[in-house]
C-alpha cells in the first residue's frame, strides 16, 4: 500500500471516528441518523469505519445537527486535495452501481457508461501527463465493466444527452470512430436507455457550464456529480441539485427526439 494509499485510509477512519463519537452523544443510533438525511444505515456504518468518505456538503449538515461546532467540516478539509479527488470519484462510483436512474449530459466525449473499449483506450491515452499501458488497462477495463449496469435484470432507467460536438472528434482513429457510433446506434434501441444528440448550430444552449451527471438512489435521494480540470465533485444539496435538474429538463428540450437521434447515428455511419 502506498503512502498516500495509506495517509487516505487513516484519514477517512479518523473523520469517521469522530463521526460515530458524535453521533452518540448526541444519542442517535446509525438508523436514526441516516434516516434524517434520508440515507441508509449502511451508508453511516460505511462512513463511521473509514470504507466512505464523508461529504463536505453532508458533514455540513451533520455538524449542524450534532452541534459539533464545524468540526466534522474542519477535519474534512485537512484531507490533503490530492486525496479527496480520486475519493468522490470512487463515490460516485459506489453510488452509480446502485442508482434507480441515471440522467447523463456530456459534451466532451462519449459518456463512460457507452464508452467501447477501443475508444476508452483512446480516451485515456489523450491524458496528460500521460498514463503508462498497465494504468490505461486497469482504467479501461473497470469503464468496460461498468457498462453492465445497463443490462443488468434491474437496471436502471438512463438517460443520456451528447452534445453533437463530442462525436465530430475522430478519437483513436476512424476505425475506432465508426466502432463507437455504431455501439451508439445500438444502445438507442436497448430498452430503458434514452439517448438524444444536441445538435450544433442551435442558438440556446443549457449546458454551456459543461457535463454533469444526475442520480437517483433506492431511497429517492437525487444527487449530483461534476467533473472539471482539478478533480471531481459530487453535489447531494437540494437546491444544486435542482438547478442541474432543470437545466437537463431544458437540454432535452433542446435536443433531438430519439428518433431524430437514432437518423442522425445513421448519418455519421453513413459518413
Amino acid at each position: 500500500m502506498s503512502t498516500t494509499t495509506r495517509r487516505n485510509a487513516s484519514a477517512m477512519k479518523m473523520v469517521g471516528a469522530l463521526l460515530a463519537l458524535y453521533r452518540q452523544a448526541a444519542g442517535h443510533t446509525q438508523r436514526s441518523l441516516g434516516e434524517r438525511f434520508v440515507i441508509s444505515e449502511q451508508q453511516i456504518a460505511s462512513i463511521e469505519q473509514g470504507r466512505r468518505p464523508l461529504k463536505p456538503d453532508l458533514a455540513e449538515q451533520l455538524d449542524e445537527l450534532l452541534c459539533t461546532k464545524g468540526a466534522l467540516s474542519v477535519a474534512l478539509s485537512r484531507m490533503p486535495e490530492v486525496d479527496l479527488i480520486p475519493l468522490w470519484a470512487e463515490e460516485y462510483l459506489d453510488r452509480e452501481r446502485e442508482a434507480i436512474a441515471i440522467s447523463w449530459y456530456e459534451s466532451l466525449l462519449v459518456p463512460g457508461l457507452l464508452q467501447t473499449e477501443a475508444y476508452a483506450q483512446a480516451v485515456f491515452r489523450s491524458r496528460v501527463p500521460v498514463y503508462d499501458e498497465d494504468e490505461i488497462a486497469h482504467l479501461v477495463e473497470a469503464r468496460i465493466a461498468r457498462r453492465e449496469i445497463l443490462h443488468r435484470r434491474m437496471s436502471p432507467t438512463a438517460s443520456f444527452i451528447i452534445w453533437e460536438a463530442a462525436l465530430r472528434d475522430r478519437l483513436g482513429g476512424a476505425d475506432v470512430y465508426a466502432e463507437q457510433v455504431q455501439h451508439l446506434r445500438e444502445c438507442a434501441n436497448v430498452p430503458g436507455i434514452t439517448l438524444q444528440i444536441l445538435p450544433l448550430g442551435r442558438t440556446s444552449h443549457a449546458g454551456l457550464n459543461g457535463p454533469f451527471i444526475l442520480l437517483e438512489t433506492p431511497e429517492h435521494q437525487r444527487l449530483a456529480y461534476t467533473e472539471t480540470q482539478r478533480g471531481s465533485h459530487l453535489v447531494a444539496a437540494p437546491d444544486e441539485v435542482g438547478i442541474l435538474t432543470q437545466k437537463y429538463a431544458m437540454l432535452r428540450t433542446q435536443a433531438l427526439n430519439t428518433e431524430d437521434t437514432r437518423a442522425m447515428l445513421d448519418r455519421l455511419l453513413g459518413e
